[in-house]
């Protein structure tokens, strides 16, 4: 039997260096074009993805805060007499993925009535996509958001989506190759202010210090043609209306050479390196507000099939989003679209995707029970020398009055369920187990329950389950339902100050402190 790999856990010395994420921390970001399809309408509200909302809010204590956004937000021109939500146009030579060529109407700000309970950040169109309309629609969608959403739904606002890729986009850049920070700048303190004038003309209840405000720069990541440091000494937030620094990652793209589950995802250095750049951005500016991801996910271009809509992603999914709760990130939105490979669900039949619940959701809703509800404070455990930095990983919840709460240990060892994980034969090597071996824990439980985030290997798309838990669409619409088929609550007791788990390659368990009996 192999030697268990051990860390010392010390609720006092530990829970004194631990952070506390924002209250949501699990989030989401919806394509700006794709919101109608996740939402609804007043009609036809799209309860399916209420219902995933309403699982992490059971166990945050509050429903994912919703950034609507991302690169359609700047193609998306105003048509008062359109008379459905959106109108796009594919242009393939951009993207196969979304439109590029989009016109809203009055029915697309129906979208906001139909989930209960959440919080909405709108993003309004900075970039124009060349098209004179642009300032026009500004004004006119400032109006009709902030009627459609209202005091008790706003969250925040944002004015452009990754403007630090407007000269050099993918897609067609949308401004010369010489803008520079101090333009955009300009730009963005210019439509702030009108998008406030349209406001007090409108809305003045939602100019409180309460409730006005933004999630910026929304910059696409920390080393692209702008960069965040020079916006904040160009006057960016020379209004302090800036309620959140906003920037966006993604760990690789999915064209990229050589991208691998076990080499890109299931790799804690790997994400370490990723999520420190953000890190290093925010002590560079120190700007006195929270630091948020406000668009994030596996491999940007909308992920790839096989690697973003697999169960190591679900696995990535958690270590990543504990770890940016560990080093200071204070909340976290999955980015997702229609058809949208890393897409946490599918929210309605294309001729591409089937409606459903993916495997990503599942880390989601594992990474949200970790980090538990407001007050909760992260850290990540040093591992003993016999783990390896890659794929042994483990972080500590404690509770608001500093008793730990709960461990989550993450096996990130690729096993494959099918072989070579390109099937259809069935893998003949059995799954290796790794056992993990905290001591000097500090507990008043005298056990902890263990939950598990399962799937037969990290290649699988279908058949996850959390804690037992299946959200599958076809069971009952997302809402959580029992297998019968999979070990839920197990117990492990605490003996001599020491606990250990058995945790499979390709898993991730938590033990829980506070749910034991």
């Amino acid at each position: 039997m192999a030697k268990p790999i051990s860390v010392a856990v010390s609720s006092i010395a530990n829970s004194a260096n631990a952070i506390q994420p924002l209250d949501g921390f699990i989030s989401y970001s919806i394509e700006f074009a794709s919101f109608p399809d996740f939402a609804g309408n007043k009609s036809i509200p799209n309860d399916f993805s209420n219902n995933l909302l309403d699982n992490i809010g059971s166990i945050a204590g509050i429903k994912p805060y919703i950034r609507v956004g991302g690169n359609t937000q700047d193609y998306a021109i105003y048509n008062s007499e359109l008379t459905i939500a959106l109108n796009g146009t594919y242009n393939l030579t951009r993207s196969a993925d979304y439109p590029t060529t989009i016109e809203i109407g009055p029915a697309y700000f129906e979208s906001y009535s139909t989930w209960p309970d959440v919080k909405f950040s709108h993003g309004f169109n900075l970039g124009g996509n060349h098209d004179d309309r642009q300032w026009e629609t500004l004004l006119e969608t400032a109006a009709l958001a902030c009627k459609a959403i209202g005091k008790d739904k706003l969250y925040l606002w944002e004015y452009g989506n990754e403007p630090d890729l407007f000269a050099t986009s993918a897609q067609g850049p949308v401004r010369a190759s010489n803008y520079n920070e101090s333009d955009y700048v300009a730009e963005w303190l210019n439509g702030t202010r009108a998008i406030r004038g349209v406001l007090q003309e409108n809305c003045p209840d939602l100019l409180g210090n309460d409730t006005y405000g933004y999630l910026a720069p929304s910059f696409g990541g920390t080393d692209a043609h702008l960069k965040a440091p020079r916006t904040w000494t160009d006057g960016l937030d020379e209004d302090g209306d800036i309620k959140l620094f906003s920037s966006h990652n993604y760990i690789s793209g999915a064209e990229s050479l050589g991208v691998t589950l076990q080499g890109t995802l299931m790799n804690h250095t790997n994400t370490a390196l990723s999520a420190a750049a953000h890190v290093a951005e925010n002590r560079t500016i120190t700007p006195g507000i929270p630091y948020i991801l406000g668009e994030t996910n596996s491999l940007y271009r909308q992920g790839r099939p096989g690697l973003s809509n697999s169960f190591g992603a679900a696995l990535w999914a958690v270590d990543f989003a504990v770890y940016c709760a560990a080093v200071g990130i204070g909340r976290v939105h999955f980015h997702m679209g229609t058809d949208y490979r890393y897409a946490s669900w599918q929210p309605v039949e294309t001729n591409k995707t089937t409606v459903g619940t993916k495997a990503p959701y599942y880390g989601n809703v594992a990474a949200a029970a970790f980090v538990g509800p407001s007050g909760t404070s992260i850290a990540q455990l040093e591992l003993g020398s016999d783990a390896s930095a890659e794929t042994d990983v483990a972080y500590a919840a404690y509770s608001a009055q500093g008793a730990l709460a709960r461990i989550l240990v993450l096996n990130l060892r690729e096993y494959n369920y099918t072989l070579n994980g390109t099937g259809p034969e069935l893998n003949p090597e059995p799954r290796p187990n790794q056992t993990y071996r905290f001591t000097d824990v500090v507990s008043t439980a005298p056990a902890a329950t263990i939950q598990r985030l399962y799937a037969n290997g990290s290649d699988a798309i279908t058949g996850i389950a959390w804690d037992g838990w299946s959200y599958n669409y076809d069971l009952d619409q997302g809402r959580p339902v029992r297998l019968d088929n999979v070990t839920a609550g197990e117990l492990v007791r605490i003996v001599d100050g020491g606990i250990e788990v058995d945790v499979p390659d390709s898993q991730a368990v938590i033990l829980d402190f506070e749910r034991w009996s």
